[in-house]
C-alpha cells in the first residue's frame, strides 16, 4: 500500500477564557455542562477545556458537541452531578484540543506500523511554559475517550520550542488502528498545522 499523508489539523489558537458568573450545572447521565445565560458557543468539538470554580468538577474535559443555542456542551469524560447556587464564578479555560481520529497502519493490517508526524508551531508558542503536543493511539475499532493512550517518543513541549525552530517531527511504530494528536497546556500562541504520514 502506498504512503498516505493527512493534515490532522490546520491553524488552531488559544481561545479566550469564559467566565460563567451564574455558575455551571453538570449532569452526569448526559455528560452535559450547562449555563443559564453565558454563551459557550466559542467552544467547538475536540476542544480541551479546564474548569475551575466548581465543587466537584474542577478538571479537564474534551468537548464532544456544543448545543445550537450555545448554552450547553456535552463532553467525552464523566462529570459529577452538580447544580450551581450562583455564588461562585466558573471559569472555562480552553487549554488545547485533540484532532479527529485518522486511520493508522493497524486499520489496514499493515505489518510495518511505521508512522511519521510533523508539528508546525507559531513563533510565539515558546512563551507557553505548559504546552505539550503529542500523538495518541488506539487499538479499538470505535474508540471512546478511555481507549486513547500516549505514543512514546512523540511529545514536544516548552523544552523543545524556542521560537527559532517552528517544525518538529517524530517517527513512531505500532499497529495502531487509529491515531490522533493532542495539545494541552496551551495558553498563548498557535499550532499552524499537524501533518501525519503512514
Amino acid at each position: 500500500m502506498a504512503q498516505t499523508s493527512t493534515t490532522l489539523v490546520g491553524e488552531k489558537s488559544h481561545k479566550a477564557d469564559i467566565t460563567v458568573s451564574e455558575g455551571c450545572d453538570f449532569t452526569a447521565s448526559t455528560k452535559t455542562i450547562a449555563t443559564t445565560s453565558t454563551s459557550l458557543s466559542a467552544l467547538a468539538q475536540f476542544d480541551v477545556i479546564s474548569i475551575t470554580g466548581t465543587t466537584s468538577n474542577n478538571q479537564s474535559f474534551t468537548v464532544k458537541s456544543v448545543a445550537t443555542d450555545g448554552l450547553s456542551i456535552v463532553v467525552e469524560e464523566t462529570v459529577t452531578d452538580e447544580s450551581s447556587d450562583g455564588s461562585t464564578d466558573t471559569v472555562i479555560d480552553n487549554v488545547g484540543f485533540v484532532t479527529d481520529k485518522a486511520k493508522g497502519d493497524g486499520y489496514y493490517s499493515q505489518p510495518d506500523g511505521v508512522h511519521t508526524v510533523a508539528y508546525h508551531v507559531g513563533a510565539t508558542l515558546n512563551d507557553d511554559v505548559n504546552i505539550n503536543i503529542k500523538m495518541q493511539g488506539s487499538l479499538a475499532t470505535t474508540p471512546t475517550e478511555d481507549d486513547w493512550f500516549d505514543v512514546s517518543g512523540t511529545t514536544i513541549n516548552q523544552d523543545n520550542i524556542d521560537g527559532s525552530t517552528l517544525a518538529f517531527h517524530a517517527n513512531f511504530t505500532g499497529n495502531f488502528v487509529w491515531v490522533r494528536a493532542k495539545v494541552t497546556g496551551m495558553s498563548t500562541g498557535s499550532i499552524t498545522k499537524i501533518l501525519y504520514n503512514h
